[in-house]
């Protein structure tokens, strides 16, 4: 989706549309989402909320609405499972589809796409873009090609020629930090990269260099997991203003053990471990994990757990942010049967 949040937003309040906003920030905290026209002032997602400010003195702030945004996203999948039900959701805005056998036996993945996006459109209005490839990897970088509201494909005998050519920052698994020591390196483009041995890039980056040494040559074999592992449940709250009073922080952890309670009441989720997260004023982070026999069953357990942690923590500092997550659930693996097929590609690329 494109600025998923952010373009909800928009869409459900006339007033936003065509002007800079973020969701999330405000007085405290970062910003989850970004419009069009703020990024155009460099505002990004996870940006500090001082610094968006800074760069967009004009720019609005927008309470996120998550129960929202869920409630797009399933009507979003609904569309998705029309076609396949080998989809594996990376987030609320975005998955991989395969759609090698596809349920309207459509012979092209680059109609299929057209066909999705427009179902997206005419349901939510809502713009989406697509990326589509041989593999998660190319189909996820060809995604980024022509947002908003577009499409690339990356047509098989055009992968080789594609990558050399492709900014190293563009390739997805190199973050910012990789990026700039591969320029330090003299790696700029796919060429670069690809000119180097899987030794040379595996003494470089470690385990990472058997990545970029397969994926700028167009390899990456991961299936797309429609029923991938859910690892962890987490809830979490940024306060207007740091606590540091021990009343209100046992009022914030039975808030958060209720709402952490909820959530998995109603995915039917259970877990062993329970984690406190806590961001003091000065940024430092502390966590700390309990793990028993049982299943946790109640919020009760959460809460009683979750003060017995805070007793642990290293500081008597202010707080500004609180977390409970569950882990070591109940959700088990579904194993897929592998088999290699073939789809046909437009001849076009748009």
């Amino acid at each position: 989706m494109d600025a998923f949040y952010a373009s909800v937003e928009q869409h459900d309040n006339p007033e936003l549309r065509g002007k800079a906003i973020a969701v999330g920030g405000g007085h405290r905290g970062v910003v989850a989402a970004a419009s069009y026209e703020a990024r155009k002032f460099g505002v990004r997602s996870a940006m500090p909320s001082k610094t968006a400010r800074e760069k967009c003195p004009h720019l609005i702030f927008v309470s996120p609405r998550f129960a929202r945004y869920k409630e797009i996203s399933r009507k979003i999948r609904e569309i998705f499972y029309e076609y396949t039900d080998l989809v594996e959701p990376l987030s609320l805005d975005e998955a991989y589809l395969d759609v090698t056998e596809n349920k309207k036996q459509i012979e092209s993945a680059n109609q299929i796409a057209k066909e999705i996006r427009q179902k997206i459109f005419e349901q939510t209005g809502l713009t989406a873009s697509a990326g589509i490839s041989v593999n998660k990897f190319l189909a996820k970088v060809a995604s980024d090609i022509n947002k908003p509201n577009g499409q690339k494909t990356i047509h098989p005998q055009k992968i080789e020629a594609f990558l050399e050519e492709l900014p190293v920052e563009k390739f997805y698994g190199v973050g910012k930090v990789t990026a700039n020591k591969m320029f330090t390196l003299g790696i700029f483009k796919g060429k670069d990269l690809k000119s180097r041995s899987l030794e040379d890039l595996t003494r470089l980056f470690g385990k990472s260099g058997k990545y970029y040494y397969n994926v700028v040559r167009g390899i990456h074999n991961s299936e797309v997991k429609p029923n991938r592992i859910q690892k962890s449940v987490a809830v979490e709250r940024t306060f207007f203003e740091d606590l540091l009073d021990e009343q209100q922080i046992n009022e914030k952890l039975e808030n958060l053990s209720q709402e952490l309670h909820q959530r998995l009441q109603k995915n039917n989720i259970l877990g062993k471990s329970l984690t406190l997260k806590i961001k003091y004023k000065d940024f430092s982070l502390f966590t700390r994990s309990n793990t028993q026999e049982e299943y946790f069953t109640s919020w009760e357990e959460f809460f009683k757990i979750s003060k017995k942690l805070w007793e642990l923590r290293p500081y008597d500092k202010a707080v500004r942010l609180l977390g409970l997550s569950l882990s070591h659930l109940n959700t088990e693996e579904k194993k897929q049967i592998s088999v290699q097929l073939k789809i046909r590609f437009e001849e076009f690329e748009e």
